[in-house]
């Protein structure tokens, strides 16, 4: 309804809103397959609410923003074929290719309703951005920094990453405690959030409150269960991948989903599919190392037992040989006596004949240098004081000597 007021025409609300209805969907005819990125979505009597904004290549600052609707009768089959190529439900921070047409609606205003939703294209960037995170791990050189460490053989000390009311943490307990071989587990659990936008920092947190007790510590193990129906994209950050590729302790991950491989998945020490499947792996590591101390022990027990048995065959044979070996060493022992009681009279009296001619020798000598011997020949042996004179500086002017002859003493003074 119009009306005129001083020549000039004017409009009810609804009658503008009505004359923006009519322009655009004279001017916006069709649907158009609109790329932006998700701030906000959510769910409301069925019908799915979201916010769109376009940044720009070099600002965080959004260029664009739009308010979309996806009504019931379209998100209840978007949204699940969605989850199910994806793994994850729609959410704030994804790349999303919607299809939209534009609505103008003269009470609630303009909106873009959604008719389709691609989610290979989200699919595609979150691939493109799980690479740009695994090449940069590479480039740090911490991609397999995980893999180089070693689980203990007595991997019992266990500390757990995981919300503290989860099926699969009590899973994960439950699958220790009772385990078939009576193995005794030490669980600690630090909690943290496990979906939604707080995964990255609450497990990071956690991680350094295991670290600043690290040596309390054989294993980490960050686990969840919901299979592909829960958030995963919090596990596909650059910053919680760093924190597990280069934390000292081993990570097992038990993240619980179906599809590919998380990037914490791949920088882990070893991941498995579920809670329950992360346990079996810490009770058959530890029943591994069981086997081998049983497989050391009968080793053991074999070398003793093939020890004992040779020496003590060893000492029977030399008790069924001792007897004979003594007969024989006394035997040859009495022969080499009688033989040296025959030769015993003939070598002695050898000896006595040998050591005989010997002292006639030294008896000779010793007459050959007697004194009196010497005398009779001629010679002389002066003296002073009872020593022999050898040379003149042996005597003084007014000394008394006595120069001993064969037939006497001749007694002088020197002068």
């Amino acid at each position: 309804m119009t009306k005129e007021r001083k020549n000039e025409r004017h409009y009810s609300l609804s009658a503008l809103n009505g004359l923006v209805r009519k322009a655009i969907s004279e001017c916006l005819p069709d649907e158009y397959w609109v790329e932006a990125e998700l701030s906000e979505c959510h769910e409301h009597s069925g019908h799915c609410y979201m916010e769109l904004i376009e940044k720009a290549d070099d600002a965080a600052t959004p260029i664009a923003r739009a308010s979309v609707k996806c009504w019931r009768s379209t998100w209840q089959i978007a949204g699940p074929h969605f989850l199910r190529v994806t793994g994850q439900p729609l959410s704030a921070g994804m790349k999303v290719l919607l299809r939209v047409y534009a609505q103008f609606h003269e009470a609630f205003g303009f909106s873009w309703i959604v008719s389709d939703i691609d989610p290979t294209y989200t699919l595609g960037d979150m691939a493109r951005r799980r690479q740009e995170i695994i090449a940069q791990l590479k480039s740090e050189g911490v991609f397999d920094m995980q893999r180089e460490l070693v689980l203990p053989l007595f991997a019992q000390r266990i500390a757990v990453v995981s919300a503290a009311t989860a099926a699969g943490y009590g899973d994960f307990c439950h699958q220790l405690a009772n385990n078939d071989y009576g193995f005794r587990f030490d669980v600690t659990l630090f909690p943290a959030v496990m979906q939604g936008e707080q995964v990255e920092q609450s497990i990071i947190s956690a991680l350094n409150s295991i670290y600043d007790d690290a040596t309390s510590f054989d294993v980490v193990v960050i686990i969840r269960g919901g299979g592909a129906t829960a958030d995963l994209s919090g596990f596909d950050t650059l910053a919680l991948a760093e924190n597990v590729a280069q934390f000292p302790l081993p990570i097992i991950t038990g993240i619980g989903h179906e599809r590919d491989e998380s990037v914490i998945d791949m920088v882990s020490f070893q991941c498995v599919k579920t809670p329950t499947a992360a346990a079996a792996l810490l009770i058959d590591h530890l029943a591994t190392t069981l086997s081998r101390i049983n497989d050391a022990e009968t080793r053991l027990n074999t070398a003793v037992s093939t020890l004992l048995a040779e020496q003590s065959l060893r000492l029977s044979r030399l008790a069924m040989t001792l007897p004979a070996l003594v007969a024989r060493n006394l035997s040859e022992a009495r022969q080499r006596l009688a033989i040296v009681s025959t030769r015993l009279p003939a070598a002695a009296e050898l000896l006595f004949t040998t050591q005989r001619h010997r002292l006639g020798q030294i008896e000779m000598q010793l007459k050959s240098i007697d004194p009196a011997v010497l005398l009779k020949r001629g010679y002389s042996i002066t003296t002073h004081n009872g020593r022999i004179v050898r040379q003149p500086s042996d005597v003084a002017t007014g000394d008394l000597l006595e120069t001993r002859l064969a037939d006497g003493v001749i007694r002088s003074e020197v002068v």
